[in-house]
């Protein structure tokens, strides 16, 4: 959402462990209690209630300042006192040893399902959120709206955000002017993209006479996910679901042993053995292998847009003037399949601890978040500092904005992603995106290529042995991939491996599950 990087991030020592968090300081201003709103439990009269928040942060978003206006009027409203701990985005495993020190948050927001989440209700450490409905209408609507299963034994212990459900922002980039000097069309085909890299790689695109670009370059998967990168290779190949395959008894198998795994690994290996893909990818995190593509070291990436494409292309301009990012649908295969996007099984789950004195109270918070006034709030600010409104056109006033945190260019506080919802998901964009049309083009292209799951939610057994399963997966991928595994005999393997890892309880929570959505039907 922002277009600068984070400052340092502070250290929250929780235990033995260092777990790096900003923490908000001077945030907690106490409201004048005058001023406290009725959208809180209590009167006027009430003492503010100290409530702690626990988040992963969203990548693009700036830190948190002292003496935060959005925060104090989060409190004015709430009649709260309000400190907020952020994670960088994705660092769950910081979340879970917060956690697990005892020193417990009021709200909480980590990924979900897993195997933490699992075990935090289990120990009664997650409050569920029945009892407070009626004071939670936002919360009641979207659980009632299609996340019914997330229920254990009928009670909601959290709000579970699912992203990109319908929506995906995940596509092929590349350098425009590079591939305008070259002469060439954005690649329809994999003969053409197999093209394209070999040209970018071969013909010196950004003329420096130096033979040191490569023509793909993505970034190792977030911890405990597997590799999927190069999926949209596979499903050129007529790989038919992301998550698992049938085989020809109509049983659940790994996708690794669909033919066009095989089919994709080939094409890939061919890829890296002419030198196509940077081979260092499995080291670099997405920040790492954008600087790739800004620095002209490689010319194709793959990645989120909407939102990002000003970021994006705005770096790439600020290394070179000249650079212009382009974007594209994936290849079609020889049989004309295309596919990229598709639909997480994860969410970003909120929650009540045991910690929380005034449970009521901390799930109004997470009410306020998912609510209109609590996202205009985040979104805009407070009317008359941070915008004027003249019917619907919004005027931001960014020097007030930039004294809280807010992103430049009419973007969003940092309070606003990675906790309860994505803009994409909000369809949310500034009046002054400057570009805006792209931005949105962007998510209509990348969502004409959803590949469905043949399982709809993740299973028990996928949740206790995903990692696992994922881990191995990844090490196979990788070895078949540079050509250090023959390809039938490294697939033959990572069958057997991924079944000894908890592949095999997996396979069998699948099947029983897919028989209990329907056969497929």
């Amino acid at each position: 959402m922002v277009h600068r990087k984070r400052s340092k991030l502070k250290k929250w020592v929780v235990g033995a462990a260092a777990v790096a968090l900003i923490i908000t300081s001077g945030c907690s201003n106490k409201p004048d209690s005058t001023e406290a709103s009725t959208n809180g439990s209590g009167s006027g009269s009430e003492e503010p209630y100290e409530l702690v928040y626990l988040t992963t942060g969203d990548q693009g978003a700036k830190p948190l300042v002292p003496n935060d206006r959005i925060v104090a009027e989060i409190n004015k409203r709430l009649n709260i006192k309000l400190t907020v701990k952020i994670a960088p985005e994705f660092s769950y495993d910081k979340i879970n040893v917060a956690i697990a020190s005892g020193d417990l948050p009021d709200v909480v927001t980590t990924q979900y399902p897993s195997s933490s989440v699992s075990q935090w209700i289990r120990e009664g450490i997650l409050v569920p959120l029945n009892d407070y409905f009626d004071k939670l209408p936002t919360i009641k609507a979207k659980l009632d709206n299609g996340l019914q299963w997330t229920a254990v034994d009928g009670k909601y212990y959290g709000y579970p955000f699912v992203s990109g459900a319908e929506k995906s922002n995940y596509t092929v980039q590349f350098r425009q002017d590079w591939l305008d000097k070259l002469g060439l069309e954005h690649p329809k085909t994999l003969e053409e993209f197999h093209g394209t890299l070999k040209a970018i790689v071969e013909k010196d695109p950004d003329g420096n006479g130096k033979a040191d670009t490569f023509g793909f370059v993505t970034n190792k998967p977030v911890a405990g996910e597997a590799l999927t990168a190069f999926d949209f290779v596979l499903y050129a190949y007529g790989l038919p679901n992301s998550d698992y395959v049938l085989n020809d008894n109509g049983e659940v198998i790994p996708r690794f042993e669909h033919p066009a795994f095989k089919a994709g690994i080939e094409e890939l290996r061919k890829w890296y053995d002419e030198k196509l893909i940077d081979p260092e990818f499995i080291v670099y995190d997405r920040p790492a292998k954008e600087q790739k593509f800004f620095q002209g070291k490689a010319g194709i990436m793959d990645g989120p847009l909407f939102r990002h494409v000003s970021r994006v292309e705005g770096s790439l301009k600020q290394v070179n003037p000249d650079g212009v990012l382009g974007y594209a649908p994936p290849p079609a295969g020889p049989d004309g399949k295309q596919g990229m996007a598709v639909r997480s099984k994860n969410a970003l789950f909120t929650a009540v601890t045991n910690k929380a004195k005034n449970p009521e109270k901390a799930a109004q918070f997470i009410e306020f978040m998912l609510s209109k006034e609590g996202r205009d709030l985040l979104q805009l600010g407070i009317e008359g500092v941070h915008y004027t409104k003249q019917g619907d056109t919004i005027t931001y006033n960014e020097a007030e904005r930039e004294k809280d945190g807010f992103a430049a260019n009419g973007w969003s506080h940092p309070l606003a992603w990675g906790n309860v919802t994505w803009p994409i998901d909000q369809n949310y964009l500034p009046q002054t995106e400057p570009n805006i049309e792209r931005a949105l083009d962007s998510v209509k292209v990348a969502s004409k290529y959803f590949v469905p799951n043949l399982i709809t939610r993740k299973t028990e057994a996928e949740i206790e042995y995903g990692k696992a399963v994922n881990e191995v997966y990844n090490q196979y991928f990788v070895n078949l991939l540079n050509g250090k595994l023959d390809v039938d005999q490294g697939i033959a393997e990572l069958g057997e491996q991924w079944r000894q890892a908890g592949g095999d309880e997996i396979l069998k929570q699948a099947n029983e599950e897919y028989k209990n959505q329907g056969a497929g039907k």
